[in-house]
């Protein structure tokens, strides 16, 4: 399975150092070179990722010049761009992404989308861990990741905790 991720699932892994939840799932895991400027430049000004180090397994291609309508439209912002144009060229399986905005924009495009929480739930039905309510905690201690609780709920629910 190849999957284009955008910033916000790799930082957010990586702050709680499970980063290799990506390579175990995911056959390729490509971003493109905004996003992964956006990861560094993330890592100097917010004080939670200082410190932080994208993977080298993740491949950093470039993205079309052309963004999709859609996604420049709603002023997306370049990292969510090129990620959604990124996987629109390389015919990817999935769009890693957590943003409201961006899910919504690549949905109708007609793009596969996962989220860190649907993340989490396939590697507990993997058995790559152990708890997605323990790392779930930690996102939203460590890296301020905010989740309602509504969703909370349902996902705990759905990965039987």
């Amino acid at each position: 399975m190849i999957v284009v991720a955008d910033t916000s699932v790799i930082l957010n892994l990586c702050r709680i150092q499970h980063e290799h939840l990506l390579q175990q799932l995911f056959h390729r895991v490509l971003i493109p070179t905004e996003v992964a400027d956006e990861f560094v430049h993330l890592t100097k000004v917010q004080k939670r990722f200082s410190g932080l180090v994208l993977p080298d397994w993740i491949e950093i291609l470039s993205a079309p010049k052309s963004y999709p309508v859609e996604a420049v439209e709603v002023e997306l912002d370049a990292g969510e761009a090129a990620a959604i144009a990124l996987f629109l060229k390389q015919r990817a399986d999935a769009l890693l992404i957590d943003e409201k905005i961006g899910r919504k924009v690549a949905i109708r495009l007609g793009v596969r989308t996962v989220g860190i929480l649907g993340i989490l739930t396939d590697a507990k039905n993997d058995k790559l861990i152990s708890s997605v309510k323990i790392l779930l905690e930690r996102l939203e201690r460590e890296a301020n990741f905010w989740v309602s609780s509504d969703l909370r709920l349902q996902v705990l629910q759905l990965a039987g905790e």
